[in-house]
């Protein structure tokens, strides 16, 4: 699912990324956005464009292409 589709202040998990850009995935790695990091997804413009997500104790804003870059689930 896309993190779109999730309630606000949803825990969720990054499982994988929908992305075969190399560097475009070395970015997100880069911003701490490694497979198995758990975020809470804190806020969403009206529009949907950007989200806010809660990483690590740093609030994130992830642009729609980013956010749509990652697969992620809910966290248990």
């Amino acid at each position: 699912m896309k993190m779109k589709d999730f309630a606000l202040g949803s825990r969720l998990r990054i499982c994988g990324y929908d992305t075969v850009d190399r560097g475009y995935r070395q970015k997100l790695l880069r911003m701490g956005l490694i497979r198995g990091a758990v975020f809470t997804l804190t806020r969403r413009a009206p529009m949907g464009d950007p989200l806010e997500i809660s990483l690590n104790g740093s609030n994130l804003s992830l642009r729609k292409h980013e956010a749509d870059a990652l697969k992620v689930e809910v966290d248990r």
